[in-house]
């Protein structure tokens, strides 16, 4: 059987010092179909989102040139200035980055913004806090249908949307066809896992949960970011060397109507970094091979 889909990769599995056409560049080189953009909570990926049109204009032209399109963004700045945030002066500054985000996708031709699953990051989570969230998620909402441009949760490490049913219950509430989910497999195993750990659960119930989670999202599923991770560990873990289920993952989105995934992954140094990307390509399509065979 054969199943058309798109893989990515995520900007900062490259050296930070490449500019973006040498990125875009690499991306294709090492086989993927597009990248996914970053704007985190660093000054220099914020100051992305006052790119001056000549600047967005070049990006497009890089992107048509190189042959490789920036699909998505991963907006990971509300870490710093959540949306939940107690201070209203930081509210307003998220308002503004969403904002900003927004425009800046619909310039570039982009219709995807992941979101990070936050009410706060560095504070405490409180009900003002959650109040203050779907309060500004629903501005939020209402300016993305403005420009067409899809929000979809991540779901994060945090208990506050560390699942795909708990960012559902805000998709429920909002009842807007521009708010969706793009879950984060490794984040999802690692939930399950802590679930299941009391029990000693082998690796199939923790891919069974996993599965069970993506089901709550049926018909709200946007993409999917494939990270590995290992238990309570969340970041740089090699693929091959963690606890997530790779082809049962790709194989549910695959049947919840998923077509587009990014490998999630980061730059730490590595002198063959080139290689390394090379690499993670190969095995995540080693791991769609797997799960449409065996589907």
């Amino acid at each position: 059987m054969s199943i058309d889909y798109r893989l990515g990769l995520y900007e900062k599995s490259m050296p930070g010092d490449l500019s973006l056409r040498e990125k875009l560049e690499h991306v294709r080189k090492a086989g993927f179909d597009y990248m996914e953009l970053s704007i985190d909570e660093t000054d220099q990926k914020l100051a992305r989102l006052d790119w001056t049109m000549e600047e967005i204009r070049q990006l497009r032209a890089d992107m048509e040139e190189t042959g490789t399109p920036i699909h998505s963004i991963c907006l990971s700045g509300h870490r710093k200035y959540p949306l939940g945030h107690p201070d209203p002066a930081v509210r307003e500054r998220s308002l503004e980055i969403m904002r900003k985000a927004i425009l800046l996708a619909s310039r570039l031709g982009i219709r995807l913004i992941q979101l990070a699953g936050y009410d706060v990051y560095y504070e405490e989570s409180t009900p003002d806090t959650r109040r203050f969230f779907e309060e500004n998620l629903r501005e939020s909402v209402l300016f993305a249908a403005e420009y067409g441009v899809v929000l979809a949760f991540e779901t994060m490490e945090t208990l506050f949307m560390n699942t795909v049913s708990k960012a559902m219950y805000y998709v429920d509430a909002v009842a807007n066809p521009w708010l969706q989910v793009y879950p984060d497999v490794g984040n999802l195993t690692n939930a399950a896992y802590t679930v299941l750990k009391a029990k000693e659960a082998d690796s199939s119930a923790l891919a069974a949960l996993v599965a069970l989670d993506l089901e709550c999202g049926r018909g709200h599923i946007s993409a999917v970011h494939l990270k590995e991770t290992i238990p309570d560990v969340f970041r740089e873990v090699p693929f091959g060397t963690g606890h997530v289920d790779f082809p049962a993952a790709i194989r549910k989105a695959l049947e919840l109507g998923v077509r587009a995934f990014v490998c999630e992954c980061w730059y730490v140094g590595s002198p063959t970094w080139e290689e390394d990307i090379a690499g993670v390509h190969a095995f995540m399509e080693g791991k769609f091979k797997e799960a449409i065979t065996n589907g």
